[in-house]
């Protein structure tokens, strides 16, 4: 039997990224709990090449490579900063260009981070619909977190590390099921 495959998907142009290492700190989590192996998707990385990429047919081959990934994967984690109420631009082109019937029924954990409170909502507002609208399983549980809620790549806010460790045991019981059959 082949390892599930974890794609962690990180929506910030910024390097270093806090919400690149809290993508990568609930993956990583996911990862030793499944035994599935992580492929890391960051739009910093890419943005070259996802710039230039205005249709699927004009993918660099790096950029298809990273499509492909999301396409097949068993798990995604999502993460974006949230600029002005929602996810980045590069993260939604990104996600623009993935085959929409690739992610029926895929397990999503949704990750957000943010300057303020006011954009909290943002994770069910915003990602929660975008990856709804390609009939992923978006797990229940969401998190948003405020930027002083992370140092040195850490949580430390005792209530939204509680909801990280849910996120993380939803996340790795979906792997552990067979996966959801689209309608």
């Amino acid at each position: 039997m082949s390892r599930k495959s974890i794609v962690a998907i990180t929506g910030s142009l910024s390097q270093p990224s806090r919400t690149r290492r809290l993508v990568e700190d609930v993956a990583g989590r996911v990862q030793s709990r499944s035994g599935g192996a992580v492929t890391l998707i960051d739009v910093a990385e890419i943005g070259p090449d996802l710039g230039q990429a205005f249709s699927r047919a004009a993918a660099s081959p790096a950029l298809e490579a990273a499509l492909k990934a999301i396409e097949s994967a068993d798990l995604i984690v999502a993460g974006s900063p949230v600029y002005k109420g929602s996810y980045t631009g590069f993260f939604k082109h990104l996600i623009d260009l993935v085959d929409y019937k690739a992610l029926a029924g895929v397990p999503v954990a949704l990750l957000a981070t943010g300057g303020s409170d006011r954009h909290a909502l943002s994770v069910e507002h915003q990602l929660r619909p975008l990856f709804g609208s390609f009939d992923a399983h978006t797990l229940p549980t969401a998190v948003f977190v405020v930027d002083r809620d992370i140092v040195d790549g850490r949580v430390v806010n005792e209530g939204v590390a509680r909801r990280v460790d849910n996120l993380i045991a939803e996340a790795a019981g979906a792997l552990a099921r067979p996966a959801a059959i689209a309608a």
